[in-house]
This record gives C-alpha cells, sequence and structure tokens, in this order.
C-alpha cells in the first residue's frame, strides 16, 4: 500500500477518531476519479478502515450525491451484508440521500435492507438512523408504514434515550 492510498491514510489511530478521514474526503472532492478508491476501502480486513470509509462517504453524499449514484447496486448488494454496524447506520443516511437517484427496484431493496436492520440489530445509531430513514419513507408508503408501527411502538420503549426519542419522533410524524 503507498503512503497516499485511501486505505493507509484511514488506517490507525484511535478507533473513535476521525484520523485522516476529512483529508480523505477533500482529496476525492478535489479528485472524483478517486471515488472508486475510496469505495474499495469498504473491503479493508481493518474495521477502523471501514468505519471511516463510511464516514467519508456520508461527507461526500452531502456535497455531491450524485456522486455515489453508480454505486447504489454495490452499496445495495455488498455493503448491505457487512456485519458492522458503522456500514449499516451509514446506509440508512445514505439510502436517505440517495432515495430521489434510485431506481423504483433500488428503492425497493433499500427498504428490505433497511426493515432487516431494524429487525436485527441492537446497535443504537443503526436503530435511531433506520427508523429515521423508514419514517421519512412511510410518509408516502402506507404498507410501510404499516409495518413500521409496531417497530417503532417497540423502539419507543427501548431503555436508550437517543433510540426512544428517535422511534417516538416517527410515531408523532406518522400516526
Amino acid at each position: 500500500m503507498s503512503e497516499n492510498s485511501f486505505e493507509t491514510m484511514l488506517t490507525g489511530g484511535h478507533p473513535n477518531s476521525l484520523g485522516r478521514t476529512v483529508e480523505v474526503v477533500e482529496t476525492v472532492l478535489d479528485n472524483p476519479e478517486r471515488l472508486a478508491e475510496l469505495y474499495t476501502c469498504y473491503f479493508s480486513e481493518d474495521e477502523v478502515v471501514r468505519l471511516r470509509t463510511s464516514n467519508a462517504l456520508k461527507r461526500i453524499s452531502k456535497e455531491r450525491p450524485v456522486w455515489l449514484v453508480p454505486y447504489l447496486d454495490g452499496l445495495l448488494a455488498d455493503i448491505s451484508s457487512l456485519e458492522q454496524a458503522s456500514a449499516q447506520w451509514t446506509l440508512a443516511n445514505l439510502f436517505e440521500t440517495l432515495e430521489p437517484y434510485m431506481k423504483p427496484e433500488q428503492k425497493g431493496r433499500a427498504k428490505e435492507v433497511l426493515k432487516g436492520n431494524l429487525e436485527v440489530y441492537e446497535d443504537w445509531i443503526v436503530l435511531k438512523n433506520t427508523a429515521q430513514t423508514l419514517g421519512a419513507w412511510a410518509k408516502e408508503d402506507e404498507a410501510l408504514k404499516a409495518w413500521l408501527k409496531p417497530h417503532l411502538e417497540r423502539l419507543s420503549q427501548d431503555n436508550r434515550k437517543a433510540v426512544a426519542k428517535a422511534a417516538q419522533k416517527q410515531r408523532a410524524a406518522l400516526f
């Protein structure tokens, strides 16, 4: 790995720190052809690299969402199968941001991924972000709204304030 590779730049330091994530984001924003290199960092064996990749992609999606459209199928197929909470909570954010660019079948798959995450993950950020995205989508989707209602009721009773509050907010907005 070269010292300027994104994987090298995203490696090391305290796992909860951003490390050089912001520098990677700035590099991609200045050199969009390097976005593919950043995306491949999701396949690193280092979970810190994958965490920081998620953070970087979320930041890029806020600046240039259309740049991530070519990666939607990969996010849906490959990244959704990563058993890492940070990847899953980022998917909830990315899917909400990228929803206007999704084909109907991509949005359908995104709903299934997020519904599965809401059912099986215990990580509070996954639950909070996923409930937020599904709640936003349920405003236009009666079937999703009906599916989501018992999950929001369950999460409204969660002992973690952030999860309970997010679920209560979505319940109030939908029902």
